[in-house]
């Protein structure tokens, strides 16, 4: 027998499964890649529209160049709140809903977006509207709604550390995993350019005068790649690559991009300062090379969620939906969280697939049960210190 309170969220939620479907179907024909901000305002628009017509308090941020940030609130928004937290953003172009908008086939939704996650964000707004309809709320509860994570959250991080600060625990409802499973654990991750310069030769009559960028750059993937050390959990990958002027012409420049992968903050560090050595290396006489962090993400260590997993695991077996935790090389918000000590899960939307493809779809059937376990969850979480 659930709590009473648990038992009256959950018995509203029951009835929404086609106010949720209708939802996200709007929200998906809305085309919000992360640097189209007039777009993922417009998905702003309709989540401060619905939640303010149950009298949720919302906080918009304008942002000047990214999507504003959004933030709803119910109850005092002092120390011990639970933060709730999704992006906007997709990876998709504008332009893209124009053709391959919001389709259903049964209990499958399909387009740009449907897993990763929009889906997500429908689950926090009534996961919020149900809290609302409480005769009283038994703790404070905030829910972020930023518009950059697909790009790494450059804007969003800050707003996200800020509204971290205090909370007993975060939820992010990035897509549940297709085996129905949620995130225990995400690898952190971070992208990097490598600039080379040389110096410009005749590669048939002056030879011996250059210095190619392109052979210190090839030198130096090599070493970079050797990093990779997949029993650790450790991945690096040059997976781009330009330089040169012509064939016949020594190379006097070179680029490539990055990307890392690490389980840990630990390991993190370590290989920062074994790809700053290698760069730093001289190779080739004549060249010199730089690199600059375009972005980054930290890990979702495990330790991290294990005690809040197991709550959410009761309280899915309470709903009639058994679950398990699951480690994923992607990277998350959640990582933001859980590195400032703070009990973090994720992947506790609704379940989805082949996300980043034109192929990505959401088991829609999953839309009333997850947003019950998180509800559940959530209102469990009153007794955490």
């Amino acid at each position: 027998m659930q709590e009473p309170l648990i038992q009256h969220a959950c018995d509203w939620l029951e009835g929404q499964q086609q106010a949720m479907v209708d939802c996200l179907a709007a929200l998906v024909n809305i085309d919000s890649n992360s640097y189209d901000k007039a777009g993922n305002d417009k998905v702003a628009d309709l989540i401060s529209q619905w939640l303010e017509q149950d009298g949720i308090t919302v906080i918009r941020h304008p942002r000047p160049d990214s999507g504003d940030i959004l933030e709803a609130q119910l109850g005092e928004t002092g120390q011990g709140h639970v933060l709730l937290m999704g992006h906007r953003d997709t990876v998709f172009p504008t332009g893209t809903v124009a053709s391959r908008g919001y389709t259903q086939q049964d209990e499958v939704g399909f387009g740009p977006g449907v897993a990763d996650m929009k889906s997500g964000l429908v689950m926090n707004c009534f996961v919020l509207r149900a809290l609302s309809r409480l005769p009283n709320c038994p703790l404070p509860v905030r829910a972020l709604f930023t518009a950059d994570e697909e790009i790494g959250s450059p804007d969003g991080r800050a707003f996200i550390e800020a509204a971290a600060q205090g909370a007993r625990a975060v939820l992010n409802v990035e897509p549940g995993r297709v085996s129905g499973n949620v995130v225990t654990g995400r690898k952190g991750g971070a992208g990097f350019l490598i600039n080379v310069t040389g110096k410009a030769a005749h590669s048939g009559v002056s030879h011996a005068d250059g210095a190619s960028a392109i052979e210190t750059l090839a030198r130096k993937i090599i070493k970079l790649h050797a990093l990779t050390d997949y029993a650790a959990g450790i991945t690096t990958n040059v997976g781009t690559v330009t330089g040169g002027v012509s064939r016949n012409t020594v190379a006097p420049f070179a680029s490539a991009q990055l990307d890392t992968r690490f389980v840990t903050t630990a390991q993190r560090d370590q290989l920062y300062k074994a790809i700053e050595a290698i760069i730093a290396e001289p190779d080739i006489p004549g060249t010199q090379a730089t690199i600059e962090q375009t972005s980054e993400f930290y890990p979702l260590e495990e330790r991290m969620s294990s005690e809040l997993f197991a709550l959410y695991q009761s309280q899915a077996k309470n709903i009639g939906f058994a679950v398990d935790g699951e480690f994923t090389g992607g990277c998350s918000d959640a990582g933001w969280t859980a590195s400032l000590g703070i009990p973090t899960l994720c992947g506790l939307g609704p379940v989805g697939a082949k996300m980043h493809t034109d192929e990505e779809y959401c088991l829609l059937n999953t839309l009333v049960p997850r947003t019950q376990a998180l509800t559940a969850t959530l209102l469990s979480l009153k007794d955490w210190a």
